[in-house]
């Protein structure tokens, strides 16, 4: 970690890095099955803001790790991110046409295709985190945990649920506790998994990435009221039109943003024993709570 590069020139290097290493990834030439690899390829890379990539070399560099022992986890946690995407977007789930600027993956390939390219996202997520040097098995696990029933999956499901009748604040927090928080929590637990994070640095870490992962959410439902399609790069108040609980629906906008600087209060509060290794990890909890799109 050098201390003395500004974030504004860390956080496009580790999005230029991971962008690198999923390139490498999905560079695949299928006989048979090219418009699968190029759908794979178009729902994942040149677009999206790659928080969880970020948390995951921010979290390596806080347990000593350099940024070549964090790119499978940073590349696994993207694919993950990318896969279920592609499978919200579909028009059995949230049926959106448009994400990070253009046509969703099912419009532009089709849905089965889309619904192939996030199957082969998801596995391909797998064979990336099982490269990592240490502790692949353990690593596995968590992704899965925070992919399956104990994660998004069960998120989105109680969020199809929910749709058109109001969730009062511990429901809502429990849906995105697992549909958004849990793959931020994974890509921080992975990242520190690649140094020599101990008990108490692990912990710190969680309950840091628990609360940025739900001001993550937070800030997303506050700019789908506020924001403009043209710089969400998805379709702004398909939320409301839709009539999905949000927290801007259970708090209100005001209290919504209160919730996100209490939650980014917490999250500096959780790292605040960590010293100036964990300055990359305040400062994306700033940028989350603070961000525009």
């Amino acid at each position: 970690m050098n201390p003395d590069v500004e974030f504004a020139v860390w956080m496009p290097e580790r999005q230029q890095r991971v962008e690198r290493v999923l390139a490498a990834a999905l560079d695949a030439r299928v006989d048979g099955a090219q418009r699968l690899a190029d759908a794979m390829r178009y729902a994942t890379l040149g677009g999206g803001k790659r928080v969880r990539a970020l948390l995951a070399y921010a979290a390596g560099e806080c347990a000593g790790a350099d940024a070549e022992d964090v790119d499978a986890a940073a590349a696994a946690v993207e694919l993950i991110h990318a896969y279920s995407l592609v499978h919200d977007d579909l028009p059995c789930m949230d049926d959106d046409a448009m994400r990070r600027g253009r046509p969703s993956c099912h419009v532009a390939f089709g849905v089965a295709v889309a619904l192939l390219a996030g199957d082969a996202l998801q596995a391909l997520a797998f064979g990336e985190v099982a490269r990592m040097k240490r502790s692949a098995g353990g690593a596995c696990a968590i992704l899965a945990e925070a992919s399956g029933i104990r994660g998004m999956a069960a998120g989105q499901a109680i969020d199809l649920a929910a749709t058109g009748r109001p969730l009062p604040i511990d429901a809502l927090e429990t849906m995105h506790r697992l549909k958004t928080a849990a793959l931020i929590r994974a890509a921080v637990a992975l990242g520190a998994l690649a140094g020599d994070a101990d008990a108490g640095l692990t912990d710190a870490l969680d309950r840091y990435a628990a609360a940025s992962g739900l001001a993550f959410q937070v800030i997303d439902d506050i700019l789908d009221v506020e924001g403009l399609s043209s710089s969400l790069g998805k379709t702004a108040g398909k939320d409301a039109a839709s009539g999905k609980p949000t927290y801007v629906t259970t708090l209100g906008v005001d209290g919504a943003r209160r919730y996100a600087a209490e939650l980014r209060g917490e999250a500096h509060a959780a790292l605040a024993a960590c010293g100036v290794r964990a300055r990359r990890l305040a400062e994306i909890a700033d940028w989350i709570a603070l961000r525009q799109n």
